[in-house]
C-alpha cells in the first residue's frame, strides 16, 4: 500500500504541470475557437523565464579580493555578482537564491505581452480557418520559438536549482500513520502541486466573480449577442489569451527545478497535454484540470516496477489507453460539452 500511495503522490507534479497547461489550452479554445499548438513552447518559455532571471541576478564583474592569494602569493581576482554591490552581500545571496520565486513575478508580465503579441499578430487571422490550418501555423509557430531558444541558450538542458530553504523531503508516511520514512515527497513538488492548486483557483475565481470573467464567459457562449450589447469582446479574449499563455508560462518557471529546462521540453509536455484536453472534455475547463491530474497519477502508477514488469511498455502508453477508453465511452471526454468539436 505504502508504495502505491507513494507513487500517487509522485504523480502529483506531473499532473499539476499537465492540469495548467491543458487549463491554458482550453481557455484559448473555449474564448477564441483556436487550436493552439504553440502552448507547450510557452510553458518552455516561462521556464526560460527562471533561466533568465538567474542569470541577470549573477551578473558578476571582477574585484581584487586581497585576503585571499594564489599559490605566487598574488592577490586573488574573483567574480562578485552586482547584486551584491546594490543590496549588500547577505541581501544579495538570498535574492539570488530565490531566483526561481523571483521569476515569478518577471514571467507574468513578459508571458502576457508574448501571448497578445501572438493573438494580435497571427492567430486573429485564423480564427475563421479550419482546425487543421490552425494546427499548422501554431506548430509551425512553436518550431520557430523553440529554434529561438535553443539559438541564444544552447541544447543542453539548464539547471535552474530551487531555493535552499525547500531541499530535502517530507514524511507524509508519519503524517498519515505509515512509518517514518516510508512514503517521501520531495519539498518542492509539494510547493509545486500547491502553486497548481492556486493558478487554478485563481483562474476559476477571475472567470467566475470578476466582472471581466463574467463577460468572457457571456462571450464564450454567444460571443455575437455580447458584441451586439456593445462590449469589445474582441479586446477581452485578447487578454485572455494573455492570461492563458501565463498560466503556461508560470507552469514552466516553478517546474524549471524539476526537469532542467531545455529547447524542446515544451513539445515533450505539448502532445500530452492535448491528450489530456481531448481526455477532460473539449472546452470544459474543470474538465482539464480533472483529466490533468488523472492522467499524471495513472502515468506515474503505470512505472511501477511491477507493472512494467507484467506489461514492459506500459508507462508509456497508458495515457493513449486511458485517452481511448474513455473516448470510446465518452465521446465528448469526461466534462466534454455538447456542440464543441462536432460540426
Amino acid at each position: 500500500m505504502e508504495v502505491y500511495i507513494q507513487q500517487m503522490v509522485n504523480g502529483l507534479d506531473k499532473g499539476s504541470a499537465y492540469a495548467l497547461i491543458a487549463l491554458g489550452l482550453t481557455l484559448i479554445f473555449g474564448t477564441l475557437g483556436v487550436v493552439n499548438f504553440a502552448h507547450g513552447a510557452l510553458f518552455m518559455i516561462g521556464a526560460f523565464c527562471a533561466v533568465t532571471l538567474s542569470r541577470i541576478l549573477t551578473f558578476s564583474h571582477e574585484v581584487v579580493d586581497e585576503t585571499r592569494t594564489d599559490f605566487l602569493g598574488n592577490p586573488l581576482k574573483v567574480d562578485v555578482p552586482y547584486i551584491y554591490d546594490i543590496f549588500g552581500e547577505a541581501t544579495g545571496s538570498v535574492i539570488i537564491d530565490w531566483a526561481v520565486p523571483l521569476s515569478i513575478l518577471f514571467a507574468i508580465p513578459v508571458m502576457i505581452a508574448i501571448g497578445v503579441i501572438m493573438e494580435r499578430g497571427l492567430i486573429r487571422h485564423f480564427y475563421k480557418r479550419a482546425h487543421a490550418d490552425q494546427i499548422l501555423v501554431t506548430f509551425g509557430l512553436a518550431i520557430v520559438l523553440q529554434e529561438i531558444i535553443k539559438y541564444f541558450y544552447g541544447a543542453n538542458p539548464i539547471q535552474t536549482p530551487m531555493p535552499d530553504a525547500f531541499e530535502g523531503v517530507f514524511d507524509i508516511g508519519a503524517i498519515i500513520g505509515f512509518g517514518t520514512g516510508e512514503i517521501l515527497y520531495p519539498y518542492w513538488r509539494l510547493i509545486y502541486f500547491g502553486f497548481a492548486m492556486v493558478i487554478v483557483a485563481a483562474v476559476f475565481a477571475f472567470l467566475q466573480f470578476t466582472t471581466f470573467g463574467m463577460v468572457v464567459r457571456a462571450g464564450m457562449a454567444d460571443r455575437e449577442t455580447v458584441g451586439l450589447l456593445g462590449i469589445d469582446i474582441d479586446k477581452r479574449f485578447t487578454l485572455m489569451f494573455g492570461i492563458a499563455a501565463a498560466v503556461a508560462g508560470l507552469a514552466g518557471v516553478m517546474y524549471a527545478p524539476i526537469v532542467s529546462p531545455n529547447y524542446h521540453m515544451g513539445m515533450d509536455f505539448l502532445v500530452l497535454s492535448f491528450v489530456v484536453v481531448v481526455v477532460g472534455g473539449m472546452g470544459s475547463l474543470p474538465g482539464a484540470v480533472l483529466a490533468g491530474f488523472l492522467l499524471g497519477i495513472l502515468e506515474s502508477l503505470a512505472s511501477l516496477q511491477e507493472v512494467v514488469a507484467l506489461v514492459p511498455g506500459i508507462n508509456q502508453v497508458i495515457i493513449y489507453l486511458v485517452a481511448i477508453i474513455i473516448l470510446l465511452t465518452r465521446p465528448r471526454g469526461l466534462m466534454g460539452r455538447k456542440g464543441v468539436m462536432e460540426d
